[in-house]
Parts: structure tokens; sequence; C-alpha cells
């Protein structure tokens, strides 16, 4: 693809590079964090290891669904293109506008957070509770700083050029699966125990709620499982996201008609491995009450103080640093693409449209940067989520149909791949997508609403941007 002033993006990266890039977004701080929540909300281990389980495979088959529209239109710009292709440029830009909006933007902030929490593990100084100035309800403190500075040093490496930041993203990635694998081998050949185990799986599937202040259990009805299952899914596929930036960076992959699905299957299919793993290991060495109880919900803190004594602590918090940079560097490299697409259909900031004397948008990263730093200051990791991931299921909802939907509007257009399993699978992703949005409406409709008002702000954005650039 290339832009106004005729440059082009370079090809530089391959197989290895975009499964690594699908592995290192996805992996962040939620795998070591998010089970406490799950275990507080559904209280048994079978439905815990289920939720992963359910997570991870609608994510693979959203994948997998996602390599036919990858292989149609291998450009930058990723979801975008698809959606404008499947139905008109209005939904592509609710998308886009959501993206720079919330998803992306807010996702980098949320991780920046989460990398600035756990480098206070190792260095005090820098934790969220070192006030540097307050005012009315706003408190300014060292991890927001610390998280704005993380995030502008990976925005400028990817302004040098893809090639900097590719290096950086494999080589962290990898360091980030084998310090996850050994904390799993460790964790099963060092603190496991037969008795926490037993524990743990008797009585597996009756759930149950916790009660933090009497650290007690009670058991719950079906509509409390539902609704807390629902409640625990936010978290899981928040932590299963951004396995489609692959495919916003689509300009840039070798041979991406190929490659860009690839990525996508291998990098979930990983991921959905090491997640169930890690927490096969969590209840082989934490019992269930302590995972429900663990501080700060830092589960993999507490399995690391069984295996490797106090200085698990410090091992668990270098491990986070590592995951949740390298994690960022992925989500700042892939979402810039999607701004410049946007861009040259005129439907952002015209000079997103430009790509500097590096081949990569600098403009657009640099216009994200500003905005995930702002969002830094709006909350703690939590804050976010619940209003991401609706919007990020509705347009994931979206896309899969959108295949249906090109099937019959484009029928001649060359598939080197197709969706695997068509049409029942991505039927399922669909049917089970949309029972969770409309669940999390009627659970939580304070911070969902949100979402999906953010989202439809952008209608009359559009119209308006339309009316003064009608074309």
């Amino acid at each position: 693809m290339k832009d106004q002033n005729h440059e082009e993006f370079k090809k530089e990266l391959g197989l290895l590079d975009g499964t690594m890039l699908v592995v290192g977004s996805m992996i962040g701080s939620g795998i070591f964090i998010v089970s406490a929540d799950i275990a507080r909300q559904v209280g048994s281990t079978g439905w815990l290891i289920l939720i992963w389980l359910i997570s991870g495979i609608i994510t693979m088959i959203a994948a997998v669904s996602y390599g036919e529209l990858s292989a149609m239109f291998p450009n930058a710009g990723g979801q975008y293109v698809y959606l404008k292709e499947a139905y008109n440029k209005l939904i592509a830009f609710l998308y886009g506008w959501s993206f720079f909006a919330v998803i992306q933007t807010g996702t980098i902030a949320a991780v920046g957070v989460a990398f600035s929490k756990f480098t206070a593990y190792i260095i005090p100084a820098v934790s969220d509770e070192n006030i540097l100035y307050e005012i009315g309800n706003f408190k300014l403190n060292v991890a927001q700083i610390v998280s704005i500075v993380t995030i502008f040093f990976l925005t400028y490496l990817n302004t040098r050029g893809v090639k900097n930041s590719k290096i950086l993203q494999t080589i962290l990635t990898i360091i980030k699966i084998l310090s996850i694998s050994g904390l799993i081998i460790f964790g099963f050949t060092l603190a496991a125990k037969a008795s926490v185990w037993n524990a743990n799986w008797h009585d597996a599937w009756t759930p149950h709620s916790f009660n933090l202040e009497t650290a007690s259990w009670m058991p719950i009805g079906t509509t409390a499982l539902i609704s807390g299952i629902s409640a625990a899914m936010v978290g899981t596929l928040f932590s299963s996201d951004s396995w489609t930036g692959v495919t916003f960076i689509a300009g840039e992959i070798k041979n991406p008609k190929r490659n860009v699905g690839l990525s996508m299957f291998l990098g979930t299919l990983i991921v959905t491995i090491i997640y169930v793993l890690t927490n096969l290991m969590y209840v082989a060495v934490i019992p269930l009450s302590e995972i429900a109880a663990a501080k700060s919900d830092r589960v993999a803190v507490v399995a690391s103080q069984y295996i490797f004594g106090n200085i698990g602590t410090l091992i668990i918090a270098l491990m986070i640093m590592i995951s949740t940079f390298a994690c960022n560097n992925g989500l700042i490299m892939a979402g810039a693409r999607v701004y410049y697409t946007m861009a040259n259909d005129g439907l952002f900031f015209k000079k997103a449209a430009r790509l500097n004397h590096q081949s990569v948008p600098a403009w657009a990263l640099w216009a994200q940067c500003l905005w995930a730093s702002v969002l830094c200051f709006t909350g703690k990791y939590g804050d976010l989520l619940d209003f991401v991931i609706i919007i990020v299921l509705i347009f994931y909802i979206l896309t899969i149909f959108g295949i249906i939907i090109l099937r019959k509007k484009q029928p001649d257009t060359v598939r080197p791949y197709k969706a695997i399993g068509y049409p029942f699978l991505p039927f399922l992703y669909i049917l089970i997508a949309s029972a969770v949005c409309v669940s999390l409406l009627f659970t939580k409709f304070s911070t969902c609403g949100w979402g999906v008002l953010i989202m439809l702000m952008g209608i009359p954005i559009y119209y308006f941007i339309k009316e003064k650039d009608p074309n």
C-alpha cells in the first residue's frame, strides 16, 4: 500500500516475527492476576480452568476465521479494512474511532500502568502510593509518570523503523515464553502437592462466591453463576485479546497471504496452551481460597513464593516487567497502522497518512502515544477493562459475520485460505461472543454501557468529517 507521497512499507517481518508479535501482544499481565477474580466469581477449580479454556478456544476460532480475511486483503489496516469491505465506511470508521479512543490506547495505558505497578516491587520509589501532586480527586503519582515514559520510549523506538521494533519484540517474547514455561515447570516439580491438588478438585463443579472479609465460601445458584462467568470472562478475554495486531501490519509482512493467518493461528494456540497450563500449575500449588484472596490479585506472586521462597516476588516482578514491556511494544507497533489506513480514506488526520524516512507512520505513532499517555491518568489497570472488552467483542462479531457477507458480496474474490469449519465455527463464535455481550450489558451496564456510548459517539463525528470532506 502506498501513501500520498508514494512511499511504501518495507516488508521486513517473517512468520516468526508475526507469531512473536501475536504472542507478545496477547501476553501482558492478565495471566498473572486475572485468576484471582475468576476464583472469587465462580468459586470452583473446574469453572476456573474451563473459563480460561473457553476463552482460548473462541479466540482460536476467531483467529482461524480471520485467516480468510487476511488472505483476501493482505494490506495494512487489518480489521478496519475487513469491516469497510464487508459493510461500509461508517462501520469501519466506528471501529477506527473506538480503536483510537479506547481499544488500543486504553489497552496500552492499562499495560503501561501494570508495568509500573510491578516495577515498584524492585524499585519502591516508583509506587502509585508515591504522590507527586494532588488537586481535588486527581492525584499524580510516580507510577503514572513511569507508565508514560515507557510508552514514549517504545513509540520513539517504533518511529526509528520496524526492524528495531521487531528484534526487540522477538527477543522479549521468547524470553517471556521461556520464563513462563520455567514457572510452570518449577511449579509442578518443586511446589505441587497432591493434597492441594486433590482439595482443589474436590467438588470442582459446584460454584461458590468468596467473601474477602471472612475468607469464606458461599454456594451460589445458576443465575449468580451465569453472572459470575460473564464477569470473569472480561478478564480472560482481555488477556486473550490483541491477537489481531499482526493484521494491522500486513503491509510489512513477507508473503502476507500465508503468514498473517498462520501467525494468528500459531500465536493464539501457543498462548492458549500457556494460559491453561499456568492455571493448572496454580491449582496444583495454591489452595483455591488463597488464589481468591491473593493480595492485589497477584496470584503469580503467591505461586512464586511457594516455588522460590521470598525471592519469588522479585522473580515474578521481573517477569511481568518483561511481559508488559513486550506487550506494549507490539500494541504500539500495530495500532498506528490502523490510523494510517483511515487517514488514506480521509477518515483521520491527514498527517497520519504519511510515512517517515524509515517507512513507518511516525505521526500516527505519536498521536497514539499522546492519547494513551492521557489515559494513564484516568485510573488503575482494571478501570478500563469492562468498556474496552464490550467494544472489542462487538467488532469481532461484526468482522466474523463479515466473512459470511463477503462470501455473497464478493464470491469471485480470490481466497488463498478459507475459514476452517465454515460456517459452523464462525457461527459458534458469534453465538458465544453475543451471549457474553448481552450478559455484560445486563450485569455491568454502568461500565459496559459507557463503552457502547463511546462507540456510538463516532456516528455524528463520521458525518461531520464526511460533510467537510465528501471524498
